[in-house]
């Protein structure tokens, strides 16, 4: 049921009371909030991972550990510990331990290899490092990293792995060596909930990510704002498989989970044949998203009784609402869907409240927000400007960025921008003089679209949206629309450069669903009648597996280098061929046809 303006906005400003509550408390951080729910509710269960019943107190036992063991190494506030371990206890173990002794975790990609991890390592000066076995393999293929960083090793289960030849430390042999150490909470004095609990790498499909800074006050205001959006509470029980480096799963769910005093089944990775199972045996409540993961969902199999669930919330981003009304229809509509938007290093971020198909947020009221919507040339790669060199706000139906004032034309914060580890990646991502001289604004990158009811809607990032015959393209909007090509199991749209043509054509990559093979007449027809003429793909790839960030974000850089140029892939191949209509297998004659010029 749709909320009016005002009840909408009145939810709204509980939440924002709520996390200005949690930056008054100065003091307070992440592992207080530990410690007083091992103190409160020491036998509740925090965490169920592969049958192990995890309390509150076991969880702040465990974390001591970590925490005399980067003691006894010299580790103190403020010291940077690399963090890789996949999603078992030992990675939130590790973690509190560290936030018990004011260091700082960079929390480094498990699927990171060579040149990523050695960037993830260095560039914020870590000086230990915590490594589970089962990442081990591609942490060595870093630069020498186990000579220059101590490295502890923490086994995966039974197995502690191996160590002596590869210059780690076994956890075992610290922990020994930590035996003497005494830990209390004054090995954190000084610490303030303004400071780094953590740095986040972003996710970016291009280049060595960022390292973004997430203050103790940033991580759990999230909690504390899902409370009142989402209405969660200490008897739900939350289901997590997203990876716990990536703030969805450690700052959105697991915040949540703190905040209420809830339990949370962790899994190593997502499984959609085990989903519905894992709701049952555990009566889960709440699950955290993204929207590739709800597409596998819809994609599986029905079966009995799939309406009959446990299943309450879900908390998440990316949905888009072709998946929406078919997970809706197929699992009940008594599932409240909270869609939202917002990155890792935002100041400003939207939700959707009552459940509006597609809709990933809505400003009830533009002079009770911080956050605008502004115009944007897509063609110029830059935004539209007045007479007066300000930013125009983007009217109803136009797709523009979203920005977040940071701070006013008279310097008054409005809201704090953390920013990364490199202060030069942080200033890129500032506007200033935006609407009025002075002003600083974050730039999130992103492009929206919202209706006459300000409801928002994702249109695509900054890049990814590309022009062509003098049109713009959103990548997003045409993957749901290609959606409908239900034998593909991935689809992908980018654009890709096309020699003595201005601007990118659309090519579309496609991973096949098991037993399916390529239809290149009913692509045709789907492309050509549910997309604009000059959305329609002119190149489509049949790929064995997609390249993905460990979110479910698909990768696109790698692609577009290769194009259209089958000399540089082994996959399938095909032309957009009007004539025939249908795709047609790559050929000189076929791309003579397009009147395109072979890739260079």
């Amino acid at each position: 049921m749709r909320m009016t303006r005002d009840e909408y906005q009145a939810v709204i400003d509980r939440s924002n009371e709520a996390s200005m509550q949690v930056a008054l408390h100065f003091d307070f951080t992440i592992a207080d909030r530990v410690e007083d729910l091992a103190a409160s509710q020491p036998d509740d269960a925090f965490l169920i991972h592969e049958g192990e019943r995890i309390t509150y107190s076991d969880v702040n036992t465990r974390a001591e550990d970590y925490a005399r063991i980067a003691l006894a190494r010299g580790i103190g506030k403020d010291d940077v510990v690399a963090l890789m371990i996949e999603n078992r206890p030992e990675f939130l173990y590790a973690w509190f331990g560290l936030l018990k002794i004011g260091a700082i975790a960079s929390l480094i990609n498990t699927q990171a290899k060579s040149s990523a991890v050695t960037h993830a390592v260095t560039v914020v000066g870590s000086k230990l490092a915590f490594i589970g076995s089962e990442c081990m393999e591609r942490y060595l293929t870093g630069d020498d990293l186990c000579s220059t960083v101590p490295t502890i090793l923490i086994p995966d289960g039974p197995s502690p792995g191996t160590f002596v030849s590869t210059g780690t430390i076994a956890f075992s042999s610290a922990l020994r060596e930590a035996a003497e150490v005494e830990y209390t909470s004054r090995s954190r004095a000084g610490l303030r909930a303004s400071d780094v609990c953590c740095y986040m790498f972003t996710s970016g499909t291009t280049g060595l990510p960022k390292a973004a800074m997430i203050t103790h006050s940033k991580w759990l205001s999230a909690g504390a704002r899902w409370i009142c959006s989402a209405g969660i509470d200490r008897d739900d029980v939350f289901y997590g498989v997203l990876p716990l480096f990536h703030g969805a799963a450690l700052m959105s769910m697991f915040s949540a989970v703190l905040a209420v005093g809830g339990s949370a089944v962790l899994r190593r990775r997502f499984s959609a044949s085990r989903f519905w199972e894992d709701v049952a045996e555990h009566r889960i409540t709440v699950f955290q998203y993204v929207g590739e993961i709800c597409r596998y969902l819809v994609n599986t199999p029905a079966v009995s009784g799939e309406k009959e669930h446990t299943l309450e919330v879900l908390l998440g981003a990316g949905m888009g609402i072709d998946v929406w009304t078919q997970f809706v229809a197929r699992f009940g509509d008594q599932i409240r869907i909270y869609e939202g938007y917002g990155s890792t290093e935002s100041n400003c971020s939207l939700i959707n409240l009552d459940n509006k198909p597609g809709s990933c947020g809505r400003i009830p009221y533009w002079d009770r927000t911080f956050i605008r919507h502004v115009k944007y040339d897509i063609e110029a790669q830059d935004h539209a400007r007045s007479a007066n060199g300000f930013l125009i706000q983007a009217k109803p139906g136009e797709t523009g960025e979203l920005i977040g004032q940071v701070s006013t034309a008279s310097g008054d914060m409005v809201s704090p921008f953390d920013g990364y580890s490199d202060d030069a990646a942080t200033q890129k991502k500032l506007l200033r003089d935006v609407f009025e001289t002075g002003d600083v604004w974050f730039s999130t990158g992103d492009l929206l679209r919202r209706d006459e009811e300000d409801y928002f809607y994702f249109v695509d990032r900054v890049g990814d949206t590309y022009r062509w015959k003098s049109e713009n393209v959103s990548t997003t909007e045409a993957v749901h629309e290609l959606s409908a090509y239900s034998d593909a199991e991935i689809i992908n749209v980018y654009g890709v450069q096309v020699p003595a043509h201005e601007g990118r054509a659309g090519m579309a990559a496609l991973v096949m669903g098991p037993g399916k093979s390529f239809d290149p007449d009913g692509f045709y027809r789907l492309a050509t009648s549910a997309l604009p003429h000059y959305a329609v793909p002119l190149f489509v790839r049949v790929c064995p597996e997609m390249d993905m960030t460990g979110t479910y974000k698909l990768r696109k850089v790698d692609l577009q280098k290769q194009g259209y140029d089958p000399a540089r892939f082994a996959d399938e191949l095909y032309l957009l061929d009007h004539d025939a209509k249908r795709y047609a297998p790559y050929s000189a004659a076929g791309l003579e046809a397009l009147r395109v010029e072979p890739f260079a």
